[in-house]
């Protein structure tokens, strides 16, 4: 059953359908599939819309590889999906003296930065320097992208 999926195109967000093709799988499908994965919370927007992320999409096609390529049950993939996520997480510490939790990407880029931690403070103690360097960065690197496309 081993079918190639297509490459998934650089943007933010996807609608139920393209994430449907882009991972073989019906809408009513993930629909379902939401219900059994914790780890999947599209966003809803008006008349509950849903709309993936990149790792969304990851996260599903790793699903659909669980289920219908390893033959995984859903109770399976769910946990098996969890010894990954601990793995990770084992596998690269958490420093809360050095940690920074950027929960918006385009925030920082429209300067309503929502990032915390203790590395974050600058010398002001509110962490401007770090975050004007941080939103450059991005610009570049969203700029770059712009010309691979």
């Amino acid at each position: 059953m081993e079918k190639t999926l297509p490459q998934i195109p650089a943007k933010r967000y996807f609608t139920i359908g393209e994430v449907g093709e882009l991972c073989g799988v019906k809408p009513h499908v993930l629909r379902y599939w939401e219900q059994e994965f914790t780890q999947l919370r599209p966003m809803k927007r008006r008349g509950n819309r849903r709309y993936y992320q990149h790792h969304e999409v990851l996260m599903i096609r790793r699903i659909r590889e669980l289920l219908y390529d390893q033959g995984f049950t859903i109770s399976g993939a769910r946990n098996k999906l969890q010894e990954l996520v601990q793995s990770e997480r084992e596998r690269r510490p958490f420093d809360d003296d050095h940690a920074i939790e950027i929960f918006d990407l385009d925030a920082i880029l429209q300067g309503e930065a929502l990032v915390t931690g203790p590395a974050v403070n600058g010398p002001d103690g509110n962490g401007s320097m770090l975050l004007g360097s941080v939103r450059r960065e991005l610009l570049e690197i969203r700029e770059l992208l712009s010309l691979q496309g």
